[in-house]
């Protein structure tokens, strides 16, 4: 079978920009400052409890639907009968994915890393407040370290597009095509930053948002790229500067860190998964007790 023509096109690239290697990752601003108290939930699982900080300065919509699935008043669609129901999301659900030194991933009603809460919800991130559009993708003829992995999506989303808009295809002359590319990456070095490469990718920001970056112990959702979060989550065991941007993170955890590390180091499969299941019991906000009034 003949490839697609985009991809015979970004083939004739490839090489070309496989040699440009890495730079050192850009030291960003720090993060905006909460001025109140955030929620907390309680993550109850069969390890151990794990209690999180939630920030609905940074991702409103999605503390409020993660928030919902976890305590039932958002409905969602039980896979079994294909309803929508009102019933706690997350409960009995497992970490189906643990990966030491890097994250610990959950939320999946079909445990299978496949299922969701039946619909999906856009990102919340702030990339200016990330320094994204500061961070260039072209640095010194090499690729940003972030780049890592992506680079078959740079050439297939960002350089074959553009080739073709100037009308150029899978049977172009290979002069022609490494011509026309040379010149766009030259016109690309100077402006194009990973802002720029994210949002060609799909990915939409939101500037009035605080930014939150995936630090270790982050909470932030899983997904399939852009604008497809649907109730998996993971919990980060490390930083992970390669995911900024790129994931919303919602949420910290201030205690029981060792449990999280407790989950990552249990025997796993070649599919990163438990041998014996990590359950979640339950997550359920934490409500802080009031005093009581004065009596008369």
């Amino acid at each position: 079978m003949m490839p697609h023509h985009s991809s015979l096109l970004a083939y004739v690239c490839l090489g070309l920009l496989l040699s440009l290697g890495s730079s050192p990752l850009f030291a960003a601003e720090g993060d905006t400052a909460v001025d109140e108290p955030n929620p907390r939930i309680l993550i109850s699982t069969s390890h151990g409890d794990i209690i999180a900080e939630l920030f609905p300065d940074a991702a409103p919509q999605t503390v409020q639907i993660f928030l919902g699935l976890a305590t039932g008043e958002r409905a969602w669609r039980d896979p079994e009968s294909g309803q929508m129901v009102r019933r706690p999301y997350y409960d009995g659900t497992i970490f189906h994915r643990v990966i030491p030194g890097f994250m610990i991933q959950g939320g999946d009603i079909l445990g299978t890393g496949a299922g969701g809460a039946g619909f999906t919800f856009s990102d919340e991130m702030n990339a200016k407040g990330l320094g994204l559009d500061q961070e260039k993708v072209f640095q010194d003829g090499r690729l940003h370290p972030q780049m890592a992995y992506m680079e078959q999506q740079l050439m297939e989303q960002v350089i074959v597009p553009r080739l073709e808009a100037q009308g150029l295809g899978p049977h172009s002359p290979e002069e022609t095509v490494n011509a026309a590319y040379r010149t766009l990456i030259q016109e690309l070095i100077p402006t194009y930053t990973l802002k720029d490469f994210y949002q060609d990718l799909g990915y939409r920001y939101d500037e009035h948002l605080s930014a939150r970056r995936p630090l270790r112990g982050a909470l932030a959702m899983a997904n399939r790229g852009p604008e497809t979060n649907s109730g998996q989550f993971f919990i980060n065991l490390t930083d992970t500067p390669h995911l900024t941007g790129k994931h919303t993170v919602f949420g910290q955890v201030v205690a029981g860190f060792e449990v999280v590390e407790r989950i990552a180091a249990v025997e796993r499969d070649a599919r990163d998964r438990p041998r014996e299941a990590v359950t979640i019991q339950s997550i359920r906000p934490i409500v802080d007790e009031q005093p009581a009034p004065d009596q008369p």
